[in-house]
């Protein structure tokens, strides 16, 4: 049996990395991004640090 990947699996590219001070409704940012630039092939991804009080939004190219 073959491993036949589908279109939605393809590989994603890391285009750029920031990290900024906590903020508690940077979720709404990422997702108006992701909405608005989803036909533009681009996935904005975010990430929390409780820790150290900040978040990383990472961007990729699919």
């Amino acid at each position: 049996m073959e491993n036949n990947e589908g279109s939605l699996t393809g590989k994603l590219e890391l285009i750029a990395v920031k990290t900024f001070k906590n903020y508690d409704e940077m979720y709404k940012v990422i997702n108006f991004l992701n909405t608005t630039l989803k036909d533009k092939k681009l996935i904005f991804g975010l990430t929390k640090d409780s820790a150290n009080g900040t978040v990383t939004i990472s961007i990729y190219e699919s």
